[in-house]
């Protein structure tokens, strides 16, 4: 069960993301903003169903809106390195 709410929690997170107007993990994702959204909301709220039946209410609560955060907070600097990264593949810079 915490696989799952944890799963549903990151997948929630990746979701709203990806709807954003400013990502570049898969720039087609613009077009779909809306249903990443549908997505997003439903993963949200079935990591909290599946975290409150493992952990109880406030835990369950508090657990899956805590990895959802991590993942919020962590996309944007996964974003940035693999721009970075394709930035220097292109340049053919090694140092």
């Amino acid at each position: 069960m915490t696989a799952a709410w944890l799963a549903l929690s990151l997948l929630s997170a990746l979701g709203f993301y990806l709807a954003g107007s400013h990502q570049r993990l898969w720039p087609r994702a613009r077009g779909r903003a809306g249903t990443l959204r549908a997505l997003a909301w439903l993963c949200a709220a079935g990591a909290v169903a599946a975290a409150i039946a493992a952990l109880g209410v406030t835990a369950g609560v508090y657990s899956a809106l805590t990895a959802f955060m991590l993942a919020a907070v962590l996309l944007p600097y996964l974003d940035a390195w693999r721009q970075a990264r394709g930035a220097r593949k292109e340049t053919g810079h090694v140092g």
